[in-house]
């Protein structure tokens, strides 16, 4: 065989040629053989095929999403309540997303299972065909002509941004308080339903933990009636979302499905070894992942003698169909020392240490705080977290064996009492006593001040947002003096360092990013590049260092943004799924980023899978 020759070819041209006498000589079955000559097609020319898609017309079409996906899930191991077994070695499949260039050409990749081949593309009919019958290598695209069918295209944040409470202020509390979770303009929420039937919603949010004042619990579900079923009956009313770059030609994204759909892969770890660790945050399992080979194994994390199911937040998921969690696993970091994981419980007080060599769990117990958070290590080996509803800011210094706890300040004195009284507030909770409808809660969440996300600035000082009361502030570790600094934004929830000790800093409700700079005090605000302006809710984001680029999480719109810092330009990823929430983002060495779909619940998701994606920019 000619080298470079057979992928010149069509695959109809090798069914022409080849398949006849094959098939009579070995009496395989067809689709056996259209398959496997797609694959030696696929094999050739280092393992690429060219697909090229056209319109009608057969004009070449840029940025399509041309994805390779398995034809039925991976056979793992589900004998453990429905997941695998702890400690079972498991083999997933990923799935490749790319998308076509001007030419309207994609490379497809060879996979050693059988799979789908799924083309879409904004105002485009998506075409579902299976690899076996592929007999093209050109394949048309139809415009989309059914309006509704043209909006449903559209991501959550078009739909969201519809909303009109007649008040910004509401609305900026709409999407911080009832837009950490899940998206709110996914077709899960988007559906029309009675005020009624909105307020019962709302209220099971609040005992899940958002703090959507009084008057906003009063007036949302009345313009929520309303206006879905105002849009829903007037789709063109949903404006046009952010459009596809060309600069996609050169992104491949892989994706793998991990636990189900009452799992939520919260936080997770690009760990030095090479593999990437995910929490299971409703299912206390901690996903140990070789994004090389797709091999994977499940570590459940045991409960300690006398915890309770829920733990120390019972009340809060009982009427969750499922779910498994004592201890709600939560964020994960690295010792620089030797490479243990720590990862904070959230409904516990203490701390998880994991050997990624040994595998066993160890955990350090706490005297005080409530609720640990994000946790980030210092190049001392000591772990900095925050406790959200404590108001407090911890270290644990491993040499020592020793925990330090910071006390931040208080707005007022009522914050101060109503802080003191969560944890007697939550013990109710789990008793079946319906505390949140007897708290008043305000515009500002007075008695939640919030402290949240956290990171290690090069200088040594810990870095941490408070999400409530719109301040960022660090932590000297050598003096022990905090410092408040108020942000010109709202909703300040994650930050990180970058390499030149500059603070970058995710405006959630605000759809901005900021830098803090601190020889200088000054903030700058970029905003993100999504269409309509102002309508994205990034959850959190991370620096690459060596790149100096900053990624961040498109958490209501489906995708993941690129900032480079020195250009100051943007770039936009779209995800596969559609309602694909993330809240972290991780690289590998070589500059590849990862993200996990951790919508709660995971069933808002399409398909209702939680996946981690690795995007290779280049």
């Amino acid at each position: 065989m000619e080298p470079g020759v057979p992928c010149q070819r069509t695959i109809a041209e090798f069914f022409n040629t080849m398949v006849v006498s094959v098939d009579t000589n070995e009496r395989k079955p067809l689709m056996q053989l259209k398959t496997a000559l797609l694959l030696i097609t696929l094999s050739c020319n280092a393992g690429a095929a060219v697909l090229k898609v056209v319109d009608g017309s057969g004009k070449p079409i840029p940025t399509v999403m041309v994805s390779q996906v398995p034809a039925a899930p991976a056979l793992v191991d589900t004998s453990d309540d429905g997941y695998a077994r702890s400690g079972q070695l498991q083999q997933g499949w990923f799935e490749t997303h790319r998308f076509t260039g001007a030419t309207g050409s994609v490379e497809l990749s060879a996979v050693d299972y059988p799979w789908l081949l799924v083309l879409k593309k904004p105002g485009y009919r998506s075409v579902k065909i299976d690899s076996s019958t592929l007999t093209s290598m050109s394949i048309k695209l139809e415009r989309e002509s059914d309006p509704i069918e043209l909006t449903a295209q559209k991501p959550s944040n078009a739909w969201t941004s519809t909303i009109d409470f007649g008040d910004v202020n509401l609305k900026k509390e709409f999407l911080l308080q009832c837009g950490f979770c899940h998206q709110q303009g996914s077709s899960f929420l988007r559906r029309e339903r009675t005020a009624e039937e909105w307020r019962v919603v709302i209220q099971r949010m609040v005992r899940y933990g958002a703090r959507l004042s009084n008057e906003g619990q009063e007036k949302i579900p009345a313009v929520l009636e309303a206006h879905w079923r105002k849009v829903n009956a007037n789709p063109a009313l949903v404006p046009d979302a952010t459009p596809w770059s060309t600069e996609l030609s050169k992104a491949t994204i892989r994706e793998m499905p991990i636990g189900d759909s009452f799992s939520q892969m919260h936080d997770f770890l690009y760990h030095n070894n090479g593999l990437i660790y995910v929490g299971d945050n409703l299912q206390d399992r901690l996903y140990e992942i070789d994004v090389k080979t797709g091999k994977y194994t499940v570590y459940k994390i045991e409960p300690l003698p006398g915890d309770v199911h829920g733990g120390l937040l019972a009340g809060r998921l009982q009427d969750f169909p499922k779910h498994g969690t004592y201890q709600g696993i939560h964020s994960l970091a690295q010792s620089p020392k030797d490479g243990h994981i720590f990862i904070t419980p959230s409904y516990q007080r203490r701390l998880i240490e994991f050997d990624p060599k040994t595998k066993a769990f160890s955990y350090h117990l706490m005297t005080e705080g409530f609720y640990p958070h994000t946790l980030r290590f210092d190049a001392k080996d000591r772990v900095w977290f925050t406790l959200a509803l404590s108001n407090q800011i911890a270290m644990f210094d491993r040499m020592r064996k020793q925990f330090t706890y910071y006390d931040l300040p208080f707005r007022s004195f009522g914050e101060r009492v109503t802080t003191y009284l969560l944890p007697t507030m939550m013990k109710l909770i789990s008793w079946g006593v319906p505390v949140t409808r007897w708290v008043k809660v305000d515009h500002a969440s007075t008695g939640t001040p919030l402290p949240y996300g956290i990171d290690v600035s090069p200088d040594g000082k810990a870095w941490f947002t408070r999400l409530h009361t719109d301040e960022i502030g660090n932590v000297d570790p050598d003096t022990g003096k905090i410092t408040m600094i108020a942000t010109p934004f709202k909703a300040p929830r994650r930050l990180r360092s970058d390499r030149d000790g500059n603070i970058w800093i995710a405006a959630f409700n605000e759809s901005q990013i900021a830098r803090y700079e601190p020889a200088s005090g000054v903030f700058t605000r970029f905003d993100l590049p999504a269409l309509p302006k102002g309508s994205d809710t990034p959850y959190s984001l991370n620096v690459d260092k060596p790149r100096h680029q900053v990624w961040v999480n498109g958490t209501n719109s489906d995708s993941v943004y690129r900032f480079d810092i020195a250009s100051k330009t943007w770039t936009f990823f779209p995800m596969y799924r559609r309602a694909t929430f993330t809240r972290d983002v991780e690289f590998s060495p070589e500059g590849k980023v990862y993200v996990t779909g951790a919508s709660f619940p995971a069933w808002h998701i399409e398909d209702a899978q939680p996946t981690l994606m690795e995007i290779t920019p280049q």
